[in-house]
This record gives structure tokens, C-alpha cells and sequence, in this order.
């Protein structure tokens, strides 16, 4: 990544937040790196590096500021965007790929060998899989250490780290200070709660248009997966250690987040997941700027800056939203969706008095509990809510569970075999390129399907649904063609923020 030493020195001396997470400021007078927006003074020139990320600054033996705290800001937006394979990378490292699987298995999901994705990693982020891995690990452990009242082995394990040892040099070369010394400086801050339950903050770029986030899911939501209430939206979650479920709250500079995780190792996945639900990681500043440039949208971006696009944490629970609502209204979908969870619900109830009542083992109590949520079914989170069906849990629900026409119930069971097969890969950081090739190959799906998903759950910035009936009505209500064809040509002014135009659309309708 190349870093302009004159636009990067300006922003640090403004302290603009909106560069946050794009570069990071080591001094090496100090020895330390910052955030741009750091409210220290602004260091002589001549002590100036730049780095393309926390990793990068750590790698040269810079720790991080604990005025500003750079190892919190937001994520870069260049790669949270792109969909080449350091993009790629950077969104399953985020996801804790390098934890489960090691770096072996990171290449392997990017389908390059080690040796040319720690070159192309080091090009463009200044450190290796590794590296940023490890920047993560210690940013995961300080959260636990200051937000829970665990001990610092268990901190360790849950957060990455291959042993205590390493634990404890990785935070000693990355804060200066022992770990130990890190929660005695967070004094009486921990705030109480439950066993698995971590209080965090959540940082974005202004502006951020809540209300538009919380009245898109609230829309949408599914009894005993997510809810929006009092100002905080709840959903349940599956991780890749177990299940679990987050409180969203949005707030001034940050969104609240409560997590009670059944597995503490889920902690940076869990993260990473809100974080892209939110969109936390995008850039208002320069989208509103180009969709304003357009007189039509010039009154929207005035009246509500900061609109983001509501993301996706699981990928097949955005396939079989999707598919159910094609060519129905959001209503009829929504009675759909509710149908089939309360179905595998049933079912799922009755098998486990199924379980209680005739095959437990002699001695074995009524209300004993397996891993991954116990009594509250598969999926079910640490509270209340639970995740959304798996595409196991699909294929199991009968047909008179779907309560739809036989040719859509095909083509969810089609697509729950293909995501089980490898077929289709709905993961946030997969090839957009490849992943929709597959779901367009799948019967009854079609293109409106395809680039939803390209959308909300792949994150492509750049997705018109120009076929889309509520967007169709909203360029109407503004004045602007409602013809698929020439509407596609007039949103070529939009590049490449077309899915943020989307949902100024959808809101204008």
C-alpha cells in the first residue's frame, strides 16, 4: 500500500477520525505508533513513519499508545471492500482463520501457497499472516484482560495464543506492560456480568445513521434469532467454536456491544461478525461525497449522512432470506421465515422429550445439557435468542415445514446440499467473482438473488438492484428513471458506492 508521506503528515496534524484505520503513525522517538486522531502533539516530522497497519508498526518494534489506543480503531475500508486475495485475507484473519487453522489453512481457503501470500500480504500491509494474526491476538487479549475477571492462562488460550509464554511476551513487546499490569491500570472499569459475557466498544467512522441500521432490522426480524428494542438490537450467533449472542447499542464515536459467548475463543470471530453486520469499517466520508455530487440523492445525504449498508453473520441465513423473498413481498416473507424456524423449533422440542423420556442412559438427569446450547436446540445462543437454522437443521425440516411452493422448497434444500458439498461458498471473505457463479447456477436462483447476496452478505459496494420493485419505486419517488435498463445507465454516476445508492433508494420508497 503506498502512503503519501504529505497526505498522511496533513491528516495526522488535523487529527482527522476519519483516517483512522487506514495508516498508522509510529514515532520513533518515542517508540510508540498512533492513530491519526491521536490527541497527543503531533511529532516533528523528521520522527515520522507510516504504516499501513498495527502489525506493520509492531513488526519494526514501535508499541501501541495508550492515550489512543490504535490497535481499537476501526479497520481499513480499502480492504474491507476489496475482493482481491489481500482483502480476502485480511477478512478470515479477522474471522480467526489463522488461529483454528494455522497459516497452511488460510492459503488453503485463498488457493495460493504460504510462500506467495506472506509475499503479497507483506507488500501491502507491511507484515505477514503471522504477524497480523498475532496483532490480533493481542488486541482479543487486552479486551479480556480489562472487561472479565478470568485468569491470565485462560485469557491466553481463549485468545489465541499457543501458551502462556508467548501470551506474556506478545503483550510485554505490544503495550510495554505486563499483562497483569494491564488490568490493574483498568482499575474498577470491568463491568460485571456473567460468565462468558465481555462488554466491548465498537469503533466506526462518522457519521453513522443509526436509526436507519436499527429500522432495517427491526423490519426484518425473526422471533428467536434477532429483535430490535430499547435502541439496542439483539441476535443470536453461530461461531466457530460454538454458538452465541450479541447486544448492539449504538452510541456517540462507538456502538456498545455485550457478547455472551459459550466459548471464549469465539471472541475475535464474534468481533469481526458485528462489525460487518454494522458495516462498521466503511468510509461515509468519501461514499456521501459521491452519491451528493448527484442533485437527486444531494437532499438524502444532507438529511441523513452516515447510511450504511446492513450486513450479514452468516451467509446461508442471508441465501435462504433471500430466496424466500423473491418475488414476494417482505411481509409474505417474513410470515415464511417464522414458519420455518417454528417448525424446526417444534421438532427440535420434540426430540429432545424424545431423548429425555426414553434413551438417556440409567441415572442420566432429565435436564442434562449437551454442548452447544443444550435444552434451547441447536444453535441456541448463551441467552435467549439462537442462531439461524443450519443447512443440516434445513434439509430436516418436512415439506409441510416450508409452507411455500415446491419449486422454491427445492431450491433450498439444492442450496443447502451445495453450501454442505463445497459447491457454494457463502463466507464473507469467498471470490464474489466464483461465489456467484455457483448460487447462479443452482435452479430457481436468479440474477436479483445473486447480487443480493453480493451485497449484504459478500460486501461488494458496488451492487445496483435496479429490478428490485421497492428500489425501482424509490428512483421514481426522486425523480429519476424507473426502468431497469436506463436506471442502470444513470447509476453509473454512483461508482462505486452503487449498494449505499441502493439503500437511499429503498428508503426514499
Amino acid at each position: 500500500m503506498e502512503l503519501d508521506f504529505e497526505r498522511c503528515y496533513r491528516a495526522v496534524d488535523s487529527r482527522d477520525q476519519r483516517f483512522d484505520g487506514w495508516f498508522y503513525t509510529g514515532v520513533t522517538s518515542t517508540g510508540i505508533y498512533c492513530r491519526p486522531s491521536c490527541p497527543a502533539i503531533t511529532p516533528k516530522r523528521q520522527n515520522v513513519r507510516f504504516f499501513p497497519s498495527a502489525a506493520a508498526a509492531q513488526g519494526v518494534g514501535l508499541r501501541a499508545c495508550r492515550r489512543c489506543r490504535p490497535d481499537a480503531a476501526p479497520g481499513s475500508p480499502l480492504w474491507d471492500v476489496r475482493a482481491d486475495v489481500v482483502g480476502r485475507a485480511m477478512r478470515l484473519i479477522a474471522d480467526g482463520v489463522v488461529d483454528r487453522d494455522g497459516v497452511p489453512g488460510l492459503a488453503s481457503r485463498l488457493g495460493y501457497t504460504e510462500r506467495h501470500l506472506h509475499r503479497m500480504l507483506s507488500a501491502e500491509m507491511g507484515a505477514g499472516p503471522l504477524a497480523l494474526a498475532r496483532a490480533q491476538r493481542a488486541q482479543t487479549a487486552r479486551i479480556l484482560i480489562e472487561t472479565t475477571d478470568l485468569g491470565m492462562a485462560e485469557i491466553a488460550f481463549a485468545a489465541g495464543f499457543g501458551s502462556v509464554r508467548q501470551f506474556n511476551d506478545t503483550l510485554r513487546e505490544v503495550y510495554a506492560s505486563a499483562p497483569s499490569d494491564l488490568r490493574t491500570a483498568r482499575g474498577g472499569q470491568r463491568t460485571p456480568a456473567g460468565a462468558g459475557t465481555i462488554a466491548l466498544r465498537l469503533a466506526y467512522r462518522p457519521p453513522l445513521h443509526a436509526q436507519a441500521l436499527l429500522d432495517f432490522f427491526a423490519t426484518r426480524a425473526l422471533p428467536g434469532v434477532d429483535e430490535v428494542r430499547d435502541g439496542t438490537y439483539h441476535r443470536g450467533l453461530r461461531l466457530p467454536h460454538g454458538t452465541g449472542e450479541v447486544a448492539l447499542t449504538p452510541a456517540a464515536g462507538h456502538v456498545a456491544a455485550t457478547l455472551r459467548l459459550t466459548d471464549l475463543r469465539d471472541l475475535a470471530p464474534a468481533v469481526a461478525r458485528c462489525r460487518r453486520l454494522l458495516d462498521l469499517d466503511a468510509d461515509p466520508a468519501a461514499i456521501d461525497a459521491t452519491l451528493a455530487a448527484d442533485p437527486a440523492l444531494a437532499p438524502l445525504v444532507a438529511a441523513e449522512p452516515g447510511i450504511r449498508v446492513p450486513r450479514a453473520v452468516d451467509g446461508f441465513e442471508m441465501a435462504v432470506r433471500a430466496i424466500i423473498g423473491q418475488q414476494i413481498s417482505l411481509k409474505a416473507a417474513q410470515k415464511t421465515l417464522t414458519r420455518l424456524l417454528t417448525t424446526h423449533a417444534s421438532d427440535q422440542v420434540d426430540h429432545e422429550v424424545d431423548l429425555a423420556i426414553g434413551d438417556r442412559t440409567p441415572g442420566q438427569p432429565h435436564d442434562q445439557r449437551g454442548a452447544g446450547g443444550g435444552r434451547r436446540g441447536a444453535g441456541g445462543g448463551a441467552g435467549g435468542l439462537r442462531g439461524f437454522l443450519s443447512p443440516e437443521e434445513l434439509l430436516a425440516v418436512p415439506d409441510s415445514g416450508f409452507g411455500m411452493p415446491a419449486g422454491r422448497r427445492e431450491t433450498l434444500r439444492g442450496l443447502a446440499l451445495a453450501v454442505l458439498d463445497g459447491s457454494v461458498d457463502l463466507a464473507a471473505s469467498v471470490d464474489r467473482v466464483s461465489a456467484t457463479r455457483g448460487l447462479l447456477a443452482l435452479p430457481g436462483v436468479g440474477p436479483w438473488t445473486a447480487n443480493y447476496l453480493a451485497m449484504r452478505a459478500f460486501g461488494d459496494p458496488d451492487i445496483l438492484l435496479s429490478t428490485d420493485l421497492a428500489v425501482r419505486r424509490g428512483a421514481a419517488a426522486l425523480g429519476l428513471p424507473d426502468n431497469p435498463t436506463t436506471l442502470d445507465g444513470y447509476a453509473d454516476r454512483w461508482r462505486p458506492w452503487r449498494s449505499y445508492a441502493t439503500m437511499r433508494l429503498w428508503r426514499a420508497a
